[in-house]
């Protein structure tokens, strides 16, 4: 109380000076409440978060759905003849859109997980802490829908390429096998996809060639009178919905 008190007459023997002097000012005393430390963070841990956060664009792209949706949309694009229709944004959007509709068990099992403990992603114990937490659920996703003969490979070479003391720690199931495994595999069954839907639309072309050769009209490019047909099949057959239906029951 006594300190209160003369804290407040000094600050009206202040303000009846500021008139006469326009510097002064009534300033709290700096020894009455005791300044708390500042955190500082290591350069070193920010280095490390920064480059994890720009990592995790490359990760959702080879170890979710994305990378094999979205090559097979482009093969499909392709196989019609229409270069720039859908343009890529709405392919790319689309693959997004349905890639969070497979992985959504993925991220629910990883997230409950995680919110179960304490991680301090601001240093590099916390982030090792959370991703040998949260590693199960994607690692289970890209071991089952990996084959048998990517896995064995890349642990073989593996076992050639790295030191003796760290291929000694891999398995077959280790994330580090299982992620380049899962995405070969995914490119592989894109472009087996792809060759199944270039079929019927190589047969409209050549039966299309041979009609305008036929009819002696060789100055007509046969992509222009194909095009039509093969948009007409496409829909007739409700191409959109019945692709998407089998990717997305490729990974059930």
């Amino acid at each position: 109380m006594a300190t209160s008190s003369a804290t407040a007459i000094s600050c009206g023997s202040t303000t009846a000076s500021a008139s006469a002097s326009p510097a002064s000012r009534c300033v709290p005393d700096a020894g009455a409440r005791p300044d708390e430390p500042a955190s500082v963070i290591d350069p070193l841990n920010l280095i490390f978060v920064v480059g994890a956060a720009a990592v995790f664009p490359f990760l959702a792209v080879i170890a979710t759905s994305f990378i094999k949706l979205s090559v097979v949309f482009l093969l499909v694009r392709n196989a019609i003849g229409v270069q720039n229709i859908p343009p890529n944004m709405a392919l790319n959007a689309l693959a997004i859109i349905l890639s969070a509709y497979i992985m959504a068990p993925v991220i629910v099992a990883t997230y409950n997980i995680l919110s179960v403990g304490t991680y301090d992603v601001t240093n590099i114990e916390g982030l090792t802490a959370a991703y040998e937490a949260g590693k199960g659920p994607l690692t289970d996703f890209l071991n089952r829908h990996a084959s048998d003969r990517e896995k064995t490979f890349f642990l073989e070479a593996a076992r050639s390429l790295w030191p003796p003391e760290m291929a000694a720690q891999l398995s077959i199931d280790s994330l580090f096998v299982v992620l380049p495994s899962f995405t070969v595999t995914q490119l592989r069954e894109a472009f087996e996809i792809g060759f199944l839907l270039y079929l019927p639309f190589i047969a409209i072309d050549l039966i299309v060639s041979n009609i305008l050769l036929a009819m002696g009209m060789m100055m007509v490019s046969p992509l222009t009178i194909s095009l039509p047909f093969k948009l007409f099949l496409f829909v007739m057959i409700d191409g959109w919905s019945r692709l998407i239906l089998g990717l997305v029951k490729t990974y059930v």
